[in-house]
């Protein structure tokens, strides 16, 4: 177990879960379920098959405040804060050479901080033997989710045949490409065809056989990787060099061009946390069908999701399927419909409730 290590992604904006969300405090920085907060959760998923000390979080300058008071039982140095936007491929960049630095042998695991997977026990088992597999196989290896149903929203990873490999007890696929997100009618083709896995943004591997591949398809990503590997002030090479990677996702910048890649269907839950629907899924039901981590009085009122941080009371007369979530500083009241627009107003509001 020495030899694994973590990388967990946690940056992104606050926008979709505001008011709750803030600049400095998205969703991952939050304690949406009772549960914890997300990127704590994360950190606790790893419990077993990462030694605390090999878990690396990647932030901004916004949240790293925050994410530090967080993952406190992490080194100070575990906690790098990116000093530009340059999306996944640059960041998986950094988490790549900061391991490297540390153990060039090591095997990686890289997650998002903002998923929710209540089944610890499922993910640590697959992610244990995926990190495994890494060590032997000279493969990039992906953690796909069996789709539910034809949804546009995510990306998707289309396999082929099934790897045969006796050690393994959970299915593990070829890949044959990554798919973008398709519109309704092909993620119907998708569904219908059994092939395909909604692309998570869970990868594995290990750091030598990532590196090769880096060298091959992705130059400028490999030159950061090692020139920051033989770097003796991290910070400044960081401060300096990373704002000058080409922003790219990891997908179009490595997978979709890789040798190899492998896929690992999840036999855990998982939800990406879209957006207020996403979460009234788990909050508390009523008879009436409205979700609420409050105390709630109504009449004829159905299929609200009310959100307080508070606790305070809050009564709905004659009303159905709105979003209504209450803190100190600001309300929202919104049609469950429009959710996804909820990011939208951000950009009318006082710098003060950003």
């Amino acid at each position: 177990m020495t030899e694994n290590y973590a990388l967990i992604l946690a940056g992104g904006s606050g926008t979709r879960f505001w008011p709750l969300s803030r600049n400095a405090k998205p969703k991952q920085l939050l304690d949406l379920f009772g549960k914890g907060t997300m990127l704590r959760q994360a950190i606790s998923r790893l419990e077993g098959i990462v030694p605390t000390e090999n878990i690396i979080i990647l932030t901004n300058h916004l949240q790293e405040a925050e994410v530090r008071r967080q993952a406190d039982m992490l080194p100070a140095t575990n906690i790098v804060a990116e000093p530009a936007r340059r999306d996944t491929a640059p960041a998986v960049a950094l988490g790549v050479g900061l391991i490297a630095a540390r153990n060039p042998q090591a095997n990686m695991i890289i997650i998002p901080s903002d998923s929710l997977i209540l089944d610890s026990g499922a993910f640590r088992h697959l992610a244990a033997e995926a990190l495994s597999l890494a060590e032997r196989e000279a493969a990039l290896i992906t953690i796909g989710i069996k789709p539910t149903w034809p949804c546009p929203s995510y990306g998707y990873i289309e396999r082929a045949g099934k790897l045969e490999d006796a050690s393994l007890t959970h299915n593990c696929f070829e890949v044959v490409r990554f798919r973008e997100k398709p519109d309704s009618a092909t993620a119907e083709q998708y569904l219908a065809s059994g092939n395909f896995s909604w692309n998570a943004g869970m990868f594995i591997w290990n750091v030598k056989h990532v590196r090769s591949q880096l060298a091959t398809h992705c130059p400028q990503l490999a030159d950061f990787v090692t020139d920051l590997t033989k770097s003796a002030d991290l910070p400044s090479f960081i401060t300096t060099e990373f704002p000058q990677l080409t922003p790219i996702s990891i997908d179009f910048a490595l997978l979709e061009k890789a040798d190899r890649v492998l896929n690992f269907e999840a036999t855990f839950d998982w939800d990406d946390v879209g957006s207020w629907i996403s979460v009234g899924k788990y909050l508390p039901q009523t008879e009436d069908g409205n979700a609420t981590n409050s105390p709630l009085s109504t009449v004829a009122s159905q299929n609200n999701i009310v959100f307080t941080d508070s606790g305070k009371r809050v009564a709905l007369v004659g009303v159905d399927d709105l979003i209504v979530v209450d803190t100190g500083d600001a309300l929202l009241v919104a049609r469950r419909s429009e959710a996804d627009h909820i990011k939208k107003v951000v950009s009318t509001l006082p710098n003060e409730l950003l």
